[in-house]
């Protein structure tokens, strides 16, 4: 507990000295007591100056630079919450530097050496100096020899001891945060202890490079047969917790626009096949690559995409590609009264609001695009307001879609630095076209009928048991012996609606027997 408090005491000089607690308190106007104790805190110590002329979002990037590993990691994932801090906020520390000096090479090997073993080591050739160094991890090029043949790889290499070092101090900041929302109430609309807690989950899996590894491997096997996007090939057994070891790139940054040039590489393809490759992992696979910047993206010299670092993905479920799909397709076409269908289906709105008000809302964020350029329509601020407007309606938070929402705002980005011309709709409607097409058909309508036929089968069982308390329920209700308070009438309501849907399901189960029974007889 001690060592705790200790760590507490030192995040908190350290959140003094940097500057970072007066660039907080410049955008949320802390309370005056939290000013107190930072003032306290700091006591015997110079307090970093920056530049006034600095926005606070730029401030708080440096301090938090200068705070070390986990207070950068912080700023990342705060970078991906702009429905926690804002979006102009958000929007600053994209830019955190995610540099540290490297560790040792003499370290790495012996790291290497442990994961892998001695014999799988005696494979390892002309390990290199470090060519990276992040928080986390560092990277360094190498030669396997595998069946007579020299691999060049990229080996990606945990920094020794960092596992330790996250946790103390993210059990610090729990504590701290926990500490700072117990006793000052306008701190609550932070969300400090929900924020450390999200980091902890996000970071234990960044931290098992085996994650990254497997997510790394089912990008590969999604993408494999798209002309123009390659995903670097995972070596198993050269992998483990602490180390990732895939095919080196051999292509050059996508921000060397005048190299792409002069190896005859056509931007204005390049560029829609950035969007188009990102949409088909959004909608086609429910599974995308969730921090495609400039730094994360190569291209050979095919003219191939070549993404690296699969630490941050984002998983979208059916419902959620349809509906991403289906309300971009509607405000290409301005269906506003569609699109707000399509929120209402999918349950992402309260079924009281009321839909034509939805409806009208969406058309004040679709009308004013249309008024521009629509080479100069970003999808990703789309769905940014369309965000902004669905918490009006009491819309829950989706963390899939605010990935969704953050990665295609930056992909547009790259791509229009690459092509300033790209149109980014007229790109993407080939792909949510094709998706809507697949899904609507009749060969997709016929499988998810088979498939919820099978699974209505399985509870076929359990039927009798749900009519027997649906008739003690009727009985209660006869009798006057049931209560029908609100809350048991809305439990009556729902068993109601469940034996509906079942007896619904179960006639279309029968009809798709007999349909099946046609078509093999």
């Amino acid at each position: 507990m001690f060592k705790r408090v200790f760590q507490l005491f030192k995040i908190a000089r350290k959140l003094s000295t940097s500057g970072a607690i007066d660039t907080v308190n410049q955008i949320y106007n802390l309370p005056i007591i939290i000013n107190l104790f930072f003032n306290m805190i700091s006591i015997g110590s110079s307090k970093k100056m920056f530049n006034d002329r600095r926005n606070p979002g730029d401030k708080l990037c440096l301090a938090l630079e200068g705070m070390g590993t986990t207070f950068i990691k912080l700023g990342q994932f705060l970078a991906t919450r702009p429905d926690i801090i804002g979006e102009d906020l958000a929007t600053s520390l994209e830019k955190l530097q995610d540099k540290l000096p490297a560790f040792e090479t003499f370290e790495a090997k012996k790291i290497i050496k442990k994961e892998v073993g001695a014999k799988q080591f005696e494979n390892i050739l002309e390990l290199s100096e470090p060519i990276a160094a992040a928080s986390i991890a560092q990277v360094h090029i190498a030669k396997i020899k595998d069946e007579n043949q020299d691999n060049e790889v990229a080996i990606k290499i945990l920094r020794p001891d960092i596992e330790k070092l996250f946790n103390e101090e993210l059990d610090a900041l729990m504590l701290f945060a926990y500490i700072i929302e117990s006793t000052v109430s306008k701190a609550k609309r932070l969300k400090l202890v929900e924020v450390v807690h999200l980091l902890r989950e996000i970071t234990n899996i960044e931290m098992d490079l085996r994650f990254e590894a497997a997510a790394a491997n089912e990008l590969y096997e999604n993408t494999k047969n798209d002309k123009g996007f390659n995903v670097p090939r995972i070596y198993w057994n050269y992998t483990s917790k602490r180390i990732l070891t895939l095919d080196k790139v051999n292509g050059i940054s996508i921000r060397e626009h005048t190299k792409i040039k002069d190896l005859g590489i056509d931007s204005k393809n390049l560029a829609e096949n950035l969007i188009q490759h990102f949409l088909k992992q959004a909608v086609r696979d429910g599974f995308f690559h969730g921090d495609m910047h400039q730094g994360n993206l190569f291209v050979d010299k095919e003219g191939n995409i070549v993404p690296v670092d699969f630490g941050i993905m984002g998983r979208l479920d059916k419902n959620n590609r349809k509906f991403l799909a289906e309300i971009l397709y509607g405000f290409i076409e301005r269906d506003y009264t569609k699109v707000a269908e399509v929120h209402f289906k999918a349950g992402l709105v309260p079924q009281d609001a009321s839909k034509e008000e939805f409806a009208q809302a969406l058309r004040s964020v679709g009308e004013p695009i249309f008024g521009q350029s629509i080479k100069d329509i970003s999808g990703g601020n789309l769905l940014a307001q369309l965000f902004e407007i669905t918490e009006k309606f009491n819309m829950p938070t989706q963390t899939p879609l605010l990935i969704l929402q953050k990665t295609m705002v930056v992909v547009e980005g790259v791509a229009r630095k690459l092509y300033p011309e790209t149109n980014i709709w007229e790109v993407s409607r080939p792909v949510l076209e094709s998706w809507l097409k697949d899904v609507k058909s009749p060969k997709s309508t016929f499988d998810t009928a088979i498939h919820t036929s099978s699974e209505i089968i399985k509870r076929i069982p359990d039927f009798p048991e749900i009519m027997d308390k649906a008739n003690y329920a009727l009985q209660l209700m006869a009798e006057g012996k049931l209560n029908l308070s609100s809350g048991n009438n809305k439990n009556l309501e729902l068993e109601q609606v469940k034996i509906k849907n079942f007896r619904n399901n179960l006639i279309i189960c029968f009809l798709g027997v007999v349909i099946i029974t046609l078509l093999v007889f």
